[in-house]
């Protein structure tokens, strides 16, 4: 095929991923794109979130390879995988491959001795999306004794896509129905965390954040100031602007505010629930 023509093939093979952002779809889309340019097994998407364990959001995985492929990887060893610790360490790129980022030393670690050794896999690379609050989707591609490992002009097709694919995982992920489902974790007391964590970021600096929190929390001027580490001062001057900022008045209207986000915390995918609560189109 030449240039011209793969360069057609995938235009016209992206445009089917964009427009099916959103919905089912959309993952499957979005590998046969890249396969239709490189070709590589079991196609895999993650996501990673601190403090839970990885969730697989869509794979080509044969039946028979689930065990060895997913359930053993979820059972621990994702903790020693060289592509999580990436995606965990403020990861500049969005795009690896496995024989650099462990620097040809996999077969002498642990984690290939515990779990990759057992998977067939031969070679892999992703591609890499950043999303809010520190998780990150990661789509994995595999390649098996039956293709061989992926040659340097692979890599180089491979690491041109990294952009448009890295932009279209992020852009999926924000959509409601995917953040409600994915980036919420289910059940009330997550979705309170959730919002602690996220409500006022857009209006308060990063102090006046960590003094909210724990106002929010049920905490006093002193324990705040304790646990924060700053003078009773500090933080009655934090709550003032953090009041005057969130236009409250009192601590029962800064509650009521606080609830009445919570609305749009699938919204806000991660994000900060006020910023979309008091948007003019609400």
């Amino acid at each position: 095929m030449t240039d011209i023509n793969q360069l057609s093939k995938w235009n016209r093979d992206l445009s089917l991923a964009i427009s099916a952002l959103g919905s089912e779809r959309f993952f499957p889309a979005l590998v046969e794109a890249i396969q239709g340019q490189v070709a590589f097994d079991y196609p895999q998407i993650w996501l990673y979130r601190r403090d839970l364990p990885p969730q697989v959001l869509y794979h080509q995985i044969p039946a028979a390879a689930v065990p060895s492929q997913i359930d053993t990887y979820l059972e621990g060893p994702y903790r020693e995988d060289p592509f999580y610790q990436a995606s965990m360490n403020q990861p500049r790129s969005k795009f690896y491959r496995l024989s650099r980022i462990t620097a040809g030393k996999l077969r002498e670690s642990e984690y290939y001795r515990d779990y990759y050794a057992a998977t067939g896999t031969v070679d892999e690379a992703i591609y890499l999306s950043r999303l809010q609050e520190g998780n990150v989707i990661n789509l994995s591609m595999m390649r098996l004794p039956r293709h061989g490992e992926f040659t340097e002009q692979d890599y180089e097709a491979l690491y041109l896509l990294a952009e448009p694919v890295s932009e279209l995982l992020r852009s999926h992920s924000q959509h409601g129905d995917f953040a409600v489902t994915h980036l919420i974790q289910p059940g009330i007391d997550n979705q309170i965390d959730l919002a602690f964590r996220t409500f006022g970021s857009s209006l308060l600096s990063p102090r006046e954040k960590d003094v909210l929190e724990l106002m929010l929390r049920g905490y006093g001027t002193d324990t705040s100031g304790e646990r924060l580490g700053i003078a009773l001062e500090t933080v009655r001057r934090h709550r003032k602007s953090i009041y005057r900022k969130l236009d409250v008045s009192s601590q029962t209207d800064l509650f009521s505010l606080f609830i009445n986000s919570m609305a749009c915390l699938g919204e806000a995918a991660g994000a900060d629930p006020l910023q979309i609560y008091m948007s003019p189109a609400r």
